[in-house]
């Protein structure tokens, strides 16, 4: 019992650590993919939306 009790907190504590920082690593990563896009001529994402580009042609 203890030994669950134990994993769960760890498993807890990491999960509150972690929470407000993963929305701002994506966001980060994203950024950078713009970025590493733009400077090689790829087209972003139309509109600004996020999500797969549609370009059939590349």
């Amino acid at each position: 019992m203890n030994t669950l009790l134990d994993y769960s907190t760890v498993t807890l504590v990491l999960a509150l650590l972690l929470g407000p920082i993963t929305p701002g690593y994506l966001r980060e990563r994203r950024i950078d993919r713009e970025l590493r896009n733009a400077e090689q001529g790829r087209p972003g994402h139309p509109e600004g939306r996020p999500g797969r580009s549609l370009d059939l042609a590349a």
